[in-house]
This record gives structure tokens, C-alpha cells and sequence, in this order.
């Protein structure tokens, strides 16, 4: 994937993915307390879509550490980071990764399976140009009776005009853009799906909780 959006996300995150984690965690609001939700079954597999560095998957790890873990991402780069992370946390025997487009991989032959008891996804969704897709991917990934959990950039909401403009010309530099419609996307991916949607603003407005159970 040299070319087309793995090649941008190589390119934007060459070097960044050196201090990615140290630089990220003062803004990436909400990824720990969804972490903290996942709560696998006993044994339960969990795959991040996006998994970047890695950090999400070691935190996973170490916060249910009876579950299977796999992430897959698009960029080459991050993932060359994420597995020298895996191996420092002591879980590459726990944690497999895999190149592939969020919005068309192939988890059975990526990984040996198809569904998984939970999948997640951060602050990835205002990455992918056709989010949408990515969205009814991640869903198709959820077995029966599991959980697809995300977070993301909100609209900032409640959260002054002036810090909305400079926080999106910001981000826009990164080729991130927040969804605006991620609810109502999440709302239609349930009804197709039969599953049950949630939606909920984080600290007034800054990130956005979703997700969808699938029955």
C-alpha cells in the first residue's frame, strides 16, 4: 500500500510516530475510558480498527489480560512501531497485527477469523476519507452478541466559536476531520444491523462516545 491513503498516512506518520503517544495523550480525550468499558467475555477476542502504535492494544492487553488481541492499519509505518511496542509490553504472543484498509479487509484471512466479541475504533473514523465505509466494516466484524465501541473527535459544541475554527485548522493539517454526522450513521448502521446504537458528547462537546450492540 505505497500509493493512495496508506501512502498519505506513511508520510504523515514517518516521523510522528516516534512521539506520537507522548504528543497524543494530551488530546486524544476518552480513549482510556473506552477502554476501561470493553470488558470482553472470558477469552473474548478484541480487534482495533486503526491500531497505530499500538497503545490502545498493549492498554487493552493489560486491562483484560485473558483476551485475544489484533489491530489492524493501513500504514506500515505505524505498524512497524506497534510491533516493537507489543514486543517491549512482553504480548507479542498475544497481540497479532495486520496491514489493511479499514474500509476492506479481510479478517478471516488476516487473522483466522471473522467476528470478534468487540471492536473498536479511535480516532480513526476522522481519518479515513470514506468513514462510512470504514463504519459498516468495523460492524461486520462484530459477532453476535458483541460490542463495536468508538471515539472520535465531537463538533466542540459547547466549547467557544473561536476554539472550533482553530481546533479544526489544526486539524485539517493532519488530514483529520471530524464527522459531524457519526450519530446518525451509527443510528442506521444499528437499524440495518438489528443492533441497538448509543451516542454520547464527551466534555462539552470536545470528543464523541459511540457504538452499537449487535444482537
Amino acid at each position: 500500500m505505497s500509493g493512495g491513503h496508506g501512502g498519505l498516512m506513511d508520510s504523515v506518520y514517518r516521523h510522528q510516530r516516534h512521539i506520537y503517544d507522548l504528543s497524543r495523550k494530551y488530546y486524544l480525550l476518552g480513549r482510556d475510558g473506552l477502554i476501561a468499558d470493553l470488558a470482553p467475555p472470558r477469552g473474548g477476542a478484541v480487534l482495533e480498527i486503526g491500531c497505530g502504535t499500538g497503545r490502545n492494544l498493549i492498554a487493552v492487553g493489560r486491562a483484560w489480560p485473558e483476551a485475544r488481541l489484533y489491530g489492524v492499519d493501513i500504514s506500515e509505518a505505524m505498524l512497524e512501531t506497534a510491533r516493537k511496542a507489543v514486543a517491549r509490553a512482553g504480548m507479542a504472543d498475544r497481540v497479532v497485527l495486520a496491514q489493511g484498509d479499514a474500509c476492506a479487509f479481510d479478517a478471516a484471512a488476516l487473522f483466522g477469523r471473522a467476528a470478534f466479541e468487540r471492536v473498536f475504533i479511535s480516532y480513526a473514523l476522522s481519518m479515513i476519507p470514506d468513514w462510512e465505509r470504514a463504519l459498516r466494516q468495523a460492524g461486520g466484524c462484530v459477532a453476535d452478541g458483541g460490542r463495536l465501541e468508538i471515539v472520535d473527535f465531537g463538533q466542540q459544541d459547547a466549547l467557544p466559536a473561536i476554539w472550533r475554527r482553530a481546533l479544526f485548522d489544526w486539524l485539517a493539517r493532519f488530514h483529520v476531520s471530524p464527522r459531524a454526522d457519526l450519530k446518525q450513521a451509527i443510528d442506521g448502521l444499528a437499524a440495518e444491523m438489528g443492533g441497538f446504537p448509543h451516542n454520547r458528547s464527551l466534555y462539552r462537546g470536545y470528543a464523541v462516545r459511540g457504538g452499537l450492540i449487535r444482537v
